[in-house]
């Protein structure tokens, strides 16, 4: 008897897990939306940058309207407010991060890092979380320059 009901019950399992819904995984798809307008189309697709002369703005109150070149081969005004600067790590890391008035809903964020042996590498990103593109500093040539990206070559959603 004690068999029986065994058999019965191992069975009654089975059956149960066979026929339980179990949840179903679903990746959520978001397409990239390759239709956001752009904000800096009037805007070279490389613009060579002096990160030092932005850096001099580490010393300013956070509120300070900013109104400076983003190049000095071309003519390309900036103009914001600094939201914040900083440093942390002993000063090895210094950072500051603006918000523009003249290309709306952008944000332009720098960071200094000195390492030990004594270089010095800036990293830095223009964009707007709202528009299809942005520029991302890199350095070519021991010269640092803005390179235009599209929005979904950096970010993804």
């Amino acid at each position: 008897m004690k068999n029986l009901r065994t058999s019965v019950l191992c069975t009654c399992l089975i059956l149960s897990s066979f026929f339980a819904v179990a949840q179903d995984q679903k990746i959520p798809i978001n397409d990239p939306d390759q239709n956001r307008p752009r904000l800096f189309d009037n805007l070279p697709a490389r613009i060579s940058f002096d990160p030092a002369s932005f850096m001099g703005l580490l010393n300013k109150q956070a509120g300070t309207a900013i109104s400076t070149s983003l190049s000095k081969d071309a003519m390309i005004s900036f103009e914001g407010n600094l939201v914040s600067s900083g440093s942390q790590e002993a000063g090895r890391i210094e950072s500051i991060v603006i918000k523009s008035t003249n290309y709306i809903g952008a944000t332009f964020s720098m960071s200094k890092v000195t390492r030990e042996d004594g270089t010095v590498s800036y990293t830095g990103r223009l964009l707007s979380f709202k528009h299809g593109d942005l520029f991302v500093l890199q350095q070519t040539n021991g010269q640092y320059e803005l390179v235009k990206k599209n929005f979904y070559d950096l970010v993804n959603e």
